[in-house]
């Protein structure tokens, strides 16, 4: 009898996406059309007044509606919150879960819970969220626990709906890295529904580790994963060959975690370019990915 191997499956294909608010100049349903037809899994949804207006009238039929698009079209979502102005016309990002007056931070935890509401609906395999930056005078750890207590109702309704909610570490806020990540498991006991996004990017500006190191140190916690290219010390989306980041081998370590989540571009400076960028974005991540699957060749 003549043994024979096995062959070993070959890995799934990442599931590339790309971050609607690096598309604010498309209606939603045209860049959706769009990252179907270039051959995107997903998209990265930001709710926005241009983009499934998470405040106007009738969310939960317009949402069924985008649902209803996602599903003919083949895309799957994640449900990202990073909406500048949102809430505040004259402040970008506030209010903040950080805020010192108790009704501003209510107003972001209302817009996480119509997030989690949202996701629920669509199917997404993630809510994003950020901490917000120290407001002046506020003691350090008072101010990791009233981001805890902000986000524990979000928290019980993440739970409920089965979405996780993916917190990202933002540079230049509390939870700026991934300590701060860590910190906050610990403030809030662990609780299951709590993830992690992780910006690769971000971990190329100011993480000590290497971007690839990152995912796979936080692998256990990983719900989303936003992509770009960046330079070490500066906090600047980058389109992707025009900053430092060897992509290759962070998709190598994605691979080797088993992370099924969306992998989405994140270029939100980049609207004015965002067709041209979706295309020459997948086409790069396509490369870098056979990339790595040759052995991690920088592109």
């Amino acid at each position: 009898m003549t043994d024979t191997a096995t062959p070993t499956p070959a890995a799934a294909a990442l599931r590339f996406a790309y971050g609607t608010n690096g598309l604010t100049d498309l209606r939603l349903d045209d860049a959706l059309t769009l990252l179907a037809d270039l051959g995107y899994d997903g998209v990265s949804l930001t709710l926005d007044h241009m983009h499934l207006d998470p405040l106007a009238p009738e969310l939960a039929a317009r949402t069924r509606r985008v649902g209803q698009r996602l599903a003919r079209l083949g895309l799957g979502v994640a449900v990202e919150t990073g909406a500048r102005y949102v809430l505040d016309p004259g402040r970008k990002h506030h209010p903040t879960l950080l805020d010192p007056d108790s009704e501003a931070r209510a107003a972001r935890v209302d817009l996480l819970l119509r997030a989690v509401r949202v996701a629920a609906e669509l199917g997404a395999h993630a809510v994003h969220c950020f901490s917000g930056t120290r407001p002046p005078g506020t003691d350090e750890d008072a101010a990791w626990q009233r981001l805890a207590d902000a986000l524990h109702p979000v928290l019980e309704a993440a739970t409920s709906a089965g979405v996780p909610l993916a917190v990202e570490p933002e540079p230049g806020h509390l939870l700026g890295d991934l300590a701060g990540f860590h910190r906050l498991r610990r403030v809030l006991g662990d609780p299951p529904a709590l993830g992690l996004t992780l910006d690769v990017g971000h971990c190329q500006c100011l993480e000590p580790q290497p971007p690839a190191d990152c995912v796979r140190a936080a692998a256990p916690w990983i719900r989303h994963v936003q992509i770009e290219d960046m330079r070490r010390g500066v906090h600047e989306h980058l389109p992707f060959g025009e900053g430092e980041m060897d992509v290759p081998p962070v998709l190598e370590a994605l691979h080797a975690i088993h992370y099924e989540g969306l992998v989405g571009v994140e270029l939100p400076r980049h609207s004015h370019a965002g067709p041209e960028l979706a295309r020459s974005s997948l086409a790069y991540l396509k490369a870098a990915e056979q990339a790595a699957a040759r052995g991690g060749v920088a592109c």
